[in-house]
């Protein structure tokens, strides 16, 4: 799990469970897991050293883009009842 600091303290389990829901994971620790099955890349637990920094990539921009993807059409619905 990443360490950076979230722009809304105590929202890193509402993300999770919104990354989980995206991904179609029962649990946010398979997300990843999920959207590399997604796009092909042979994720496992444990070790990923043989993963290339591509590989990688492709795996965090398929979560990562769902989630943008997910909290624009919130914010869009959130403006829409205002």
């Amino acid at each position: 799990m990443s360490k950076r600091k979230l722009f809304v303290p105590g929202s890193r389990d509402a993300l999770n469970e919104m990354k989980a829901r995206i991904s179609g994971a029962d649990r946010p620790s398979d997300a990843k897991f999920e959207a590399a099955r997604e796009v092909g890349v042979p994720l496992q637990k444990g070790y990923n050293g043989h993963l290339s920094a591509a590989e990688n990539g492709r795996v965090g921009g398929q979560l990562g883009g769902k989630m943008v993807q997910e909290l624009i059409k919130i914010a869009k619905e959130e403006m829409d009842r205002n």
